[in-house]
C-alpha cells in the first residue's frame, strides 16, 4: 500500500524501512565512536582549555584562583630559568631529530633485505623502545661513566686521554642524552620506514637499474620520492616528541649539572608539581602548545608545496 503527497513522491512502506534502517545504521555508528569522543572531551579537550584559563590565573591549587591576565607570560620574559629551558629544547631537538631520522631510515634500509635473522635483528633494534626508561638510564648512566665506563675506555683504546665527562660535565651532558634518545626511539621509527618501503614499487627499481641507475641514485630518485608520506610523518612526530621530551631527561641527569639539561617539560613539572604555582607552569605549558603547533603547521605548508 503506498499514499501519494501533493508535490511529492508516493511514500512506501519500504521507503521508509529503508530510512529506518539508515538511521539506526547511523546510530550504532555514533554509539561506537561517542565513548571516544567523552574521553576526549573529559581527559584532553576539558584539561586543555582549563590550561589556558589558569595561565592567567595565581593559582596554587589552594583556594581560588586570581586572574592576573597577561602578568604570567610577561615573568615568562625575564625568566633567565624559561630562557634556558627553550634553549636546550631546541638544542636538543636541532639534533635529536635529523640524527633519529638518518638512523632510522638506514636501519630500516638494511633490515629491508632478504638476510639471515632479520627478524631478530629487526626485533632488536624495536626492543629499547619498549624497555622501562629507568632501566635505560640507569645502564647508560654506567656506561658513561667517566672513570669506570666502558665509552670512555673505548675511547682510551683510541689515545682519547681526556675523555669526555658525559653526564656529569654540563658541556656533554645534552650530547650524552641525544645519544640515548636516538638509540632509544630509532627501533620505532624503524619500523615505520620498513611499512613505507613495503609500499615501493619494485618496477620502479627494476627500471631504473635497466637505465644504468646506480645504488645512490636508485635511492635519491626512486625510494626517498615514495618515501615522502611516511617521512613527513615520522618527521611531525619526532619533532613533537622532542620538543616534549620529559622522562628521559628526568631519569638521566634531571636537568643537570646545574641546568645544561633543563627543558621545559621539565621546568613546568617543577614550577607545578613542585612548587605548586600552576598558573605559571600552565603558561610554560602554553609557550611549549605553541611551539609545537607553529612548528607543525610550517611543517605541513612546506609538505602542501612539495606536493603541489
Amino acid at each position: 500500500m503506498s499514499t501519494t503527497t501533493a508535490g511529492g513522491p508516493p511514500r512506501t512502506g519500504a521507503g521508509r524501512t529503508k530510512r529506518g534502517h539508515r538511521a539506526l545504521r547511523s546510530l550504532q555508528g555514533v554509539s561506537f565512536v561517542l565513548p571516544n569522543f567523552l574521553g576526549f572531551g573529559l581527559l584532553t579537550l576539558g584539561p586543555v582549555v582549563a590550561l589556558f584559563y589558569i595561565s592567567f590565573t595565581n593559582w596554587n591549587v589552594f583556594g581560588t584562583a586570581k586572574w592576573i591576565g597577561l602578568d604570567n607570560f610577561t615573568r615568562l620574559l625575564k625568566d633567565a630559568s624559561f630562557h634556558t629551558a627553550l634553549l636546550n629544547t631546541l638544542y636538543y631537538s636541532a639534533f635529536h631529530i635529523p640524527l633519529t631520522l638518518a638512523v632510522s631510515l638506514g636501519l630500516a634500509l638494511l633490515l629491508n633485505r632478504k638476510l639471515r635473522g632479520v627478524a631478530f635483528f629487526r626485533t632488536a633494534a624495536f626492543f629499547p623502545y619498549i624497555t622501562s626508561i629507568v632501566a635505560i638510564a640507569i645502564a647508560w648512566n654506567l656506561l658513561f661513566s667517566r672513570d669506570a665506563g666502558p665509552v670512555n675506555q673505548v675511547l682510551g683504546l683510541f689515545g682519547v686521554d681526556d675523555p669526555p665527562g658525559w653526564t656529569a660535565s654540563s658541556d656533554w651532558a645534552m650530547p650524552a642524552v641525544i645519544i640515548v634518545g636516538v638509540w632509544r626511539e630509532m627501533g620505532y621509527y624503524m619500523l615505520l620506514f620498513l611499512a613505507g618501503l613495503q609500499t615501493v614499487p619494485p618496477e620502479l627499481h627494476e627500471a631504473a637499474r635497466i637505465d644504468g641507475a646506480s645504488a645512490w641514485q636508485r635511492f635519491r630518485n626512486v625510494t626517498l620520492p615514495c618515501l615522502r608520506p611516511t617521512t613527513f610523518f615520522v618527521t611531525v612526530m619526532l619533532t613533537i616528541g622532542s620538543f616534549k621530551v620529559f622522562d628521559l631527561i628526568l631519569v638521566m641527569t634531571n636537568g643537570g649539572p646545574g641546568q645544561s639539561t633543563l627543558v621545559l617539560s621539565q621546568y613546568i613539572y617543577q614550577k607545578g608539581l613542585v612548587e605548586n604555582r600552576f598558573g605559571y607552569a600552565s603558561a610554560i605549558s602554553v609557550v611549549l602548545f605553541a611551539l609545537c603547533m607553529v612548528v607543525t603547521v610550517v611543517q605541513f605548508a612546506v609538505n602542501r608545496r612539495r606536493n603541489a
